[in-house]
């Protein structure tokens, strides 16, 4: 039979006490603590913490004690509280070691029968360290003290009897982990910190008016209102305390007195901050309760209307601080009516997010994915959106709020008691680091310090569960809480909504049809009625389908109230499902994989360009997934889809039937490099090529599908060989989502045809592909723009390799020339094609380069198109095409550099803007910081042009001024949280300077 620690006859070892240092016994001899009368006590030293800590304080202790050692080793021997409280104590925080070693008789504030103090208790030991009595003289409702003791003297009085208040708390906090003393619940710990800090400042405020009204009565009222955690009294050991100070009158003295208590509550307590005042810092610091009002009213953004949920009468005069609370609490509960409430709310989200590295994201306790600011937003959420017409909603504490909303049916009980319990899990591992040397942090150990988190495990009470020891349990709970507030963060907003139009279970919660459409509407939804109507018919019926609907949901929701346009992303989510109905494989690849939902929910609630690609492709889905070798997504190369495209239009006898299923499959890319390009996949040139090749592709589909069936219909081989070049962007390998396709078509007769049936052929069938593939179609349009030929649009639309070139030779215009600097073979016969290019490289890279009359009418032509192509009304500043340091002039200028030099520098030899670019700086044509200018304005608006079309879903190239589209462009660029400001601001600046560069080189 094994005896109990108290009835075992030899003294545990150091190991099994866990004193891990070798020098232990020899401490233990040092207190005594070597005889059988002392197992029990070394069975609850090996309780702390830290046992090696809180034996090596002992010894300091004893040391410092004397003959009062004697005392405290009595005490222990038989006070099971004193010993929980001290060991405890010791064992978890050297910072409160230190604090008991240098004033040594202070273990008696916990020994004997503790109780915590009250508020008043607290607010009167405080006031009596620096001997404070109410202020004479003062008005009735000022509740002033007056401190006789100032100077640095009340300071350090006031920060030794703070600090053995707050050990208290502490040790009565950490007794549990030693002996079987009662837990002290979150909530208390939350309460009396708040209390204590009241007191304090209650007493820093009596020392301030001493300080700055030596000899009169103080003749200011003045209020003093706790803000944040504070203010809804769930006040960490280490914090910040947040204030806001109301004066009558708000003068020098009320300023005066309020800095000086800022200033000793800070050296004295802990850091006192008056940051969420209106204006912030730079904002006056005290401020009559009309000055207040007034600002609230009229300047002040979402988040401080968030910030005043918790905002709390603290000290000073009690009538002022309620009348402060009275006027402003109305204001909170209209704040999600404001038309920018959903915008502000969530990018101050996103930049709370932001403010974490990503390598801290994970131990990051308060900021990070699952941590106590995703808890605290979500409540505080819910609260503004349901508070406007429910006070019982009216509670500043996040646990209290919980509550409240489960109360009231807002969120299940379940649901609450989960989030609650996962919230004070997190608020306990914060206070337990926090404790370990008093200082601010809210970051866990890294994974690789098993020794802290083995420490910071017994300090939060961790046990051993039977398969894993207090770190494996300590752990798992963090990985378990963690996952839990991200699920519930989400189901927090939406399983409500869902369960409120889906019969999942009869027991579940249903909010009201108007409390759902006020949901909706907070989540950024302008719409809500028909959200609503979407998520009925999505979650309808009891089949399978609709079951997993509804678990999805809270989750895709959540996705797409981030997104530019989540009413859109609903709708098209609703239109898919729809078309996906007989494809089981699709809500089971949502159900599985989290990253294939969160893209998708981007792509739908981004982009008007892309729904219907994949309502027609829905197989593009399954890229959204990864592969081991990264995003599917850019799986595909360009040469690999040319190659397909081509192969499944040549199974097709029918050149109508061909082109379908070069269409499809082109339908398919779109989809793919689209969503790509939303989700940050691409880049600008990557984007162009996958596009360019994608056109080229079908361009030689439905060549060679006409052709084949022409040799059919004729009975003989073609007549001719055909050849398509590439102009503008398509030769440049440069398209946009919205560009046409500009080309060249050249025929040759085949030998011992006649020239005049070769082109007449020719031209059959170049009108015969641009018809078929410019045929109506609700796919992105593919027109084909024959208008850069010779002679222009009145030209024939074929012509031959020898007739081509005796037009060049003789009548070819400066522009022509200039347009020839990109063609480049993109379809049909490739000798011909090559013979073509060879051909009209004398034309555009002339010996000597292009006359100085052919640069004057290039520069008069630009100026034309500046001046007369701009459509009316548009701004030119924002147009990414004509307007200022837009596409245009980079392009332009770029090629009259090639028209110049070409003919002695081959590397100018380049259909691409960008390669030119790169070669121009090669050569020293421009400095390298020109040349850098000129490509950030050309990629800055090519990206701009391209994210138009994706969001709105045509071809356009004007940048609004503000607005939703504006704000998606601006997200899909890359600019978090879709910051249309500041996104357009950049491409303004960008393009201003890259305008600067342009008239100094295009017009030398």
């Amino acid at each position: 039979m094994v005896k109990p620690p108290a009835a075992r006859s030899a003294v545990p070892g150091p190991g099994r006490l866990g004193l891990v240092e070798p020098t232990a016994p020899s401490e233990l001899r040092e207190l005594g603590w070597v005889g059988e009368d002392s197992i029990e006590l070394l069975w609850s030293l090996s309780r702390a913490a830290n046992a090696d800590l809180a034996l090596r304080t002992l010894v300091r202790l004893k040391e410092g004690l004397g003959e009062g050692w004697a005392e405290l080793d009595t005490a222990l021997r038989t006070d099971k509280g004193l010993r929980g409280r001290l060991f405890g104590l010791f064992g978890a925080s050297s910072a409160f070691g230190d604090h008991l070693v240098a004033d040594p008789v202070s273990w008696k504030i916990l020994a004997g029968d503790v109780r915590l103090p009250s508020k008043d208790e607290a607010t009167a030991t405080m006031m009596a360290a620096v001997g404070a009595e109410p202020e004479e003289g003062a008005h009735p409702d000022a509740r002033l003290h007056r401190a006789k003791v100032t100077g640095p003297d009340a300071i350090a009085a006031l920060r030794k009897t703070y600090r053995d208040e707050l050990m208290l708390l502490a040790a009565v906090d950490l007794a549990a982990t030693v002996e079987n003393e009662p837990v002290l619940p979150y909530q208390t710990v939350g309460h009396q910190l708040s209390d204590l800090a009241d007191a304090a400042l209650d007493a820093a405020l009596a020392v301030a008016v001493a300080a700055v009204c030596p000899d009169a009565p103080c003749p200011v009222r003045l209020a003093v209102i706790a803000m944040g955690k504070c203010g809804a009294r769930e006040l960490n050991y280490v914090s910040d305390v947040d204030v806001v100070f109301v004066a009558e009158p708000a003068d020098s003295i009320a300023s005066r007195i309020a800095g000086e208590m800022m200033r000793i509550g800070s050296s004295a307590f802990f850091d006192v901050d008056a940051a969420l005042r209106p204006e912030g810092k730079r904002g006056e610091l005290v401020r009559t309760l009309e000055s207040h009002v007034a600002y609230y009213k009229r300047w002040a953004k979402t988040w401080e209307f968030q910030a005043l949920l918790k905002a709390r009468p603290m000290i000073g005069d009690v009538a002022l601080g309620q009348q402060y609370a009275d006027a402003l609490n109305p204001m909170v509960w209209t704040a999600s009516e404001r038309e920018d409430f959903v915008p502000e709310v969530q990018a101050m989200r996103r930049r709370v997010e932001e403010m974490v590295p990503p390598e801290l994201r994970e131990r990051e306790l308060k900021l990070g994915r699952g941590s106590l600011r995703d808890v605290e937003f979500a409540v505080q959420l819910l609260q503004l959106v349901h508070g406007r017409a429910d006070e019982a909603l009216h509670v500043q504490s996040t646990i209290d709020a919980l509550t409240a909303l489960a109360a009231r049916g807002y969120v299940g009980r379940d649901d609450a008691a989960n989030l609650a319990a996962s919230y004070e899990f997190l608020r306990l591992l914060e206070h337990r680091l926090q404790l370990q040397k008093l200082r601010r942090t809210h970051t866990l150990p890294p994974a690789d310090d098993e020794e802290a988190l083995r420490w910071l495990a017994r300090a939060a009470h961790m046990r051993p569960d039977g398969s894993k020891d207090a770190l494996g349990v300590l752990n798992a709970e963090i990985k378990r809480n963690a996952h839990r507030v991200r699920r519930l963060h989400a189901k927090l907003f939406y399983r409500p909504l869902l369960e409120s139009v889906a019969r999942i279970d009869k027991e579940a919660l249903r909010l009201s049809p108007d409390a759902a459409i006020r949901q909706l509407a907070a989540l950024g939804y302008t719409a809500p009625e028909n959200a609503l109507g979407h998520l009925t018919a999505l979650t309808s019926g009891a089949s399978r389908k609709g079951r997993i609907q509804a678990l999805l949901l809270p989750t895709l929701l959540e996705s797409l109230a981030d997104t530019p346009d989540p009413d859109a992303g609903l709708l098209a989510y609703r239109r898919l499902s729809d078309a996906m109905t007989d494809q089981t494989w699709f809500l089971r690849l949502l159900r599985d994989e989290a990253s294939v939902a969160e893209r998708l929910m981007t792509v739908l609630g981004s982009s008007a360009y892309v729904p219907d690609l994949l309502i027609k492709a829905p197989d593009v889905v399954r890229l959204f997934a990864d592969s081991p070798a990264g995003p599917r997504l850019l799986e595909s190369k360009p040469e690999d889809v040319a190659r397909g495209i081509l192969t499944a239009s040549a199974r097709h006898e029918d050149p109508a039937r061909a082109i379908a299923a070069a269409r499809s499959l082109r339908r398919y890319e779109l989809a793919r490099i689209a969503s790509a390009d939303i989700l940050g996949m691409l880049d600008v040139p990557g984007v162009c090529k996958a596009l360019s090749s994608v056109w080229a592709a079908v361009l030689n589909a439905a060549l060679a599908a006409v052709t084949k069936a022409s040799e059919k219909e004729l009975g003989t081989p073609a007549p001719a060989t055909f050849t398509v070049i590439g102009m503008g962007r398509l030769g440049g390998g440069e398209l946009g989502y919205g560009s046409d396709a500009d080309v060249l078509f050249v025929c040759e007769p085949r030998e011992g045809i006649d020239e005049t049936v070769a082109v007449k052929w020719a031209n059959s069938i170049g009108d015969k592909v641009r018809t078929l593939l410019g045929a109506p179609s609700t796919d992105p349009p593919l027109e084909v723009d024959t208008g850069l030929r010779p002679e222009g649009r009145s030209g024939p639309m074929v012509r031959t390799l020898a007739s081509y070139e005796a037009y060049y030779a003789q009548w070819a215009q400066a522009w022509e020339i200039q347009a020839l600097l990109r063609a480049h073979h993109v379809a049909g016969d490739a000798d011909l094609g090559l013979r073509f290019l060879h051909m009209i490289d004398k034309t555009r890279y002339p010996e000597g380069g292009v006359s100085d009359q052919a640069v004057r009418e290039i520069r008069r032509i630009k100026a034309r198109v500046d001046s007369e192509r701009l459509p009316r009304g548009a701004d030119p500043a924002t147009h990414t095409k004509l307007g200022r340091g837009g596409l245009a002039d980079i392009e332009w200028t770029v090629q009259l550099i090639q028209l110049r030099h070409a003919h002695e520098i081959e590397s100018l030899h380049n259909t691409s803007t960008l390669e030119t670019l790169d070669a121009i700086g090669a050569a020293e044509l421009l400095s390298e910081s020109d040349v850098e200018l000129l490509r950030d304005a050309w990629i800055t608006a090519t990206k701009a042009r391209n994210c138009l079309v994706l969001v709105r879903g045509k071809a356009t190239d004007q940048l609004p001024g503000s607005g939703r589209v504006l704000s998606a462009v601006a997200q899909i660029a890359g600019w978090g949280g879709g910051d249309a400001g500041e996104f357009l601001d950049n491409y303004l600046r960008v393009t201003r300077r890259a305008k600067a560069v342009v008239e100094r080189v295009f017009g030398e």
